[in-house]
């Protein structure tokens, strides 16, 4: 639902982006398989940040999605949180 939310935000600010969204267990094997730029953890595994962080960075910014953004489904927020971590 986020993502979708996340993709809407997106079309209507004029952003390309692909935006989709993988259980932890399946994150490294998204990341060797596809282009990433930003990777954004769920809230609720937001204990992985340093471990994702370590093992990704600096070639793909790593955050934690905002909690309030995430339990109210804000997709324009976390994506304005996305393109800003990507201009870090």
């Amino acid at each position: 639902m986020l993502v979708t939310k996340m993709q809407k935000a997106a079309e209507e600010t004029g952003v390309e982006a692909t935006i989709w969204a993988v259980p932890v267990s399946e994150a490294d094997n998204e990341v060797e398989q596809k282009e990433i730029d930003v990777l954004l953890l769920g809230p609720q595994v937001k204990f992985l940040l340093n471990d994702y962080k370590a093992k990704f960075e600096p070639a793909i910014k790593v955050d934690a999605i905002n909690m309030m953004d995430y339990g109210v489904m804000n997709g324009a927020k976390v994506l304005e949180a996305a393109l800003t971590l990507m201009e870090e």
